[in-house]
C-alpha cells in the first residue's frame, strides 16, 4: 500500500542582523523586507521554534501494470 503523508508545521525563524543607525520605523521595516526579499538574510536565519499543526494521510491506488518491483 502506498500512502502520501502530509505534515503541516509552523516554523519560526530568527535572525540577528545589523542595520544602519538613524533609520525611522518605516525605513527599518523596508530595510528588513529588502534584505529578506533579496535572500541576504537567509544565511542569518536560524530555526527558533517548530509548532506541529496537523498530519494527514491519503492512500494511493497502485496499478501493477505501471509499477515495476
Amino acid at each position: 500500500m502506498r500512502v502520501i503523508v502530509t505534515v503541516v508545521e509552523k516554523i519560526i525563524s530568527e535572525a540577528h542582523i545589523d542595520i544602519p543607525d538613524g533609520l525611522n520605523k518605516s525605513a527599518i521595516k523596508q530595510h528588513i523586507v529588502d534584505r529578506y526579499n533579496t535572500g541576504e538574510m537567509v544565511t542569518d536565519m536560524n530555526i527558533f521554534q517548530v509548532d506541529f499543526e496537523s498530519i494527514s494521510a491519503r492512500i494511493i491506488k497502485e496499478h501493477s501494470s505501471s509499477k515495476s518491483a
